[in-house]
């Protein structure tokens, strides 16, 4: 249960993390910008997504929330801030 987590604050993202079954999330509100915008972050974190979990072996439960700031972010920027706010 996320109210059991703690959440770690980024420049592009928000992560919140707790004990679980090892299911993610990924959201991009509508702060982010129209729905192409929207889709594209969900794109951007998706891959780097799959990129940080190849390596880990975690059994949380994880919500990834885009910010305003993903706009034009690439997805090694974002598997860097991913890993960086795990870590935290």
């Amino acid at each position: 249960m996320l109210s059991e987590g703690r959440a770690v604050h980024g420049k592009r993202l928000v992560v919140f993390r707790a004990p679980g079954t090892g299911s993610y999330a990924l959201v991009a509100g509508r702060k982010v910008g129209n729905a192409v915008q929207r889709n594209r972050a969900r794109r951007v974190m998706r891959a780097a997504w799959r990129e940080v979990t190849s390596d880990a072996h975690q059994r949380d439960d994880v919500v990834i929330v885009a910010r305003a700031a993903i706009a034009g972010a690439t997805s090694p920027e974002l598997v860097a801030e991913i890993e960086e706010l795990l870590r935290r």
